[in-house]
């Protein structure tokens, strides 16, 4: 019985650890770059000044996770596909605001599940500058995705990623911005 016990508080000490060592976008040593690519690069600032976290019901649940590596990962492995050879694509993430929020309102057993709603679009703020071989520019600026009909579109093959919303949003800008 003793050592069952024993086995218990040392497999409790070990998901406590585990948990409490969970990444979380805002860890000041968390990346703010992906590594340097001849193609594709994508930096950003720090997270807890985006609207995900800034205008969040709940900013400890908004800030958990390693999102904004995800999606800088999906802007470079989908732009690296449809940029033409030669060229190269640096973006700058601005802001993120995130499909759905927070609803406290709700009571203490959905205060940490994000709602999805159409009032709670999905939004990203970027500096893009594309460049041909010659280092000339093509094209640069600001641009700013939203996507407020983001519940109507077809989703089914990224239903259980939780930044499908997202990702769609990036592949919607990335067909205009890099048209082949």
């Amino acid at each position: 019985m003793k050592l069952r016990l024993v086995v218990l508080s040392l497999a409790l000490a070990l998901a406590s650890t585990a948990h409490a060592a969970a990444r979380n976008v805002t860890d000041p040593q968390a990346p703010r770059a992906l590594p340097e690519s001849d193609s594709v690069n994508v930096r950003w600032e720090d997270p807890s000044r985006f609207s995900e976290l800034r205008y969040s019901g709940n900013r400890w649940e908004a800030s958990r996770g390693d999102w904004v590596q995800e999606l800088a990962a999906y802007i470079r492995e989908r732009a690296d596909k449809r940029l033409p050879a030669g060229q190269r694509l640096d973006v700058d993430i601005l802001d993120i605001r995130r499909a759905g929020g927070f609803e406290g309102w709700h009571g203490p057993n959905l205060q940490n599940t994000r709602i999805i709603r159409d009032v709670y679009p999905p939004r990203m703020t970027l500096n893009v500058r594309l460049t041909d071989a010659g280092g000339n520019v093509i094209a640069q600026g600001e641009r700013k995705l939203s996507d407020p009909g983001f519940l109507m579109g077809d989703t089914s093959s990224l239903d259980t990623d939780p930044l499908r919303f997202e990702k769609r949003l990036i592949d919607r800008w990335l067909s205009q911005e890099l048209k082949s």
